[in-house]
């Protein structure tokens, strides 16, 4: 219901201004998300949906909106990157961070694992999408891997989000209700990859060396 009413009110709003101000806005908020952590209070991707719908009805040009918040969303990933390495564990003492000290120190320990994975995987999901780039930054991951991932992620993120509000319409507050459920999707289907993948890789050096060390007994009963 909250998160309905904050679309319907944007909505609403939006229009009144002209088409320079909302380009303006939603580049501001997508940027915000990480590198200034608003998006603790609104999700980046409602900011995305709503100018999506505002596009569909002609008030601003889709193609620009989705161009913005590409760009946005990966300079602003680009600026909490730079702060987390700078300043990363004093913002882990912030309230709004001190009680998820718990899972912010397992996604750490991912991405010193699986860095770049991660990142993509991260720009998915809300909690993530504010602070992965701000740990990733902590973890000391180089920036280049850092970079790759994110734009990967950040084109997707950005031009599917942007396409779903325009294709929506103003069935926006029925579509937003499955947004997350959208981003979760992807999340799991990652993580089912990545899993599947890395058993596979693990069965296949069991099998090779399973193969090597009975070519060694072969050897050793022919002297």
């Amino acid at each position: 219901m909250l998160a309905a009413s904050i679309v319907s009110y944007l909505l609403s709003e939006i229009h009144r201004l002209p088409s320079g101000l909302v380009y303006g806005l939603v580049t501001l908020l997508v940027f915000g998300e990480a590198a200034l952590f608003i998006g603790f209070i609104l999700p980046g991707e409602t900011a995305v949906l709503v100018a999506g719908v505002v596009a569909s009805q002609g008030h601003v040009n889709v193609v620009l909106v989705a161009a913005l918040v590409v760009v946005a969303a990966i300079t602003g990933d680009s600026v909490g990157y730079v702060i987390g390495r700078r300043y990363g564990e004093s913002l882990m003492t912030l309230p709004i961070l001190k009680h998820r000290r718990g899972a912010l120190e397992r996604a750490l320990e991912g991405l010193r694992r699986r860095g770049p994975i991660y990142v993509f995987i991260g720009r998915f999901t809300a909690f993530l999408r504010a602070v992965m780039p701000g740990l990733a930054g902590m973890s000391q991951m180089n920036y280049r891997r850092f970079l790759v991932a994110n734009a990967l992620g950040g084109i997707i993120w950005g031009t599917g989000f942007t396409l779903l509000g325009y294709f929506a319409g103003t069935a926006l507050t029925r579509i937003e209700k499955y947004a997350s459920w959208m981003g979760l999707s992807v999340l799991i289907a990652m993580i089912l990859f990545f899993v599947i993948f890395h058993f596979v890789k693990k069965r296949r050096e069991t099998n090779e060396n399973r193969t090597y060390h009975e070519g060694d007994d072969s050897a050793q009963n022919v002297e």
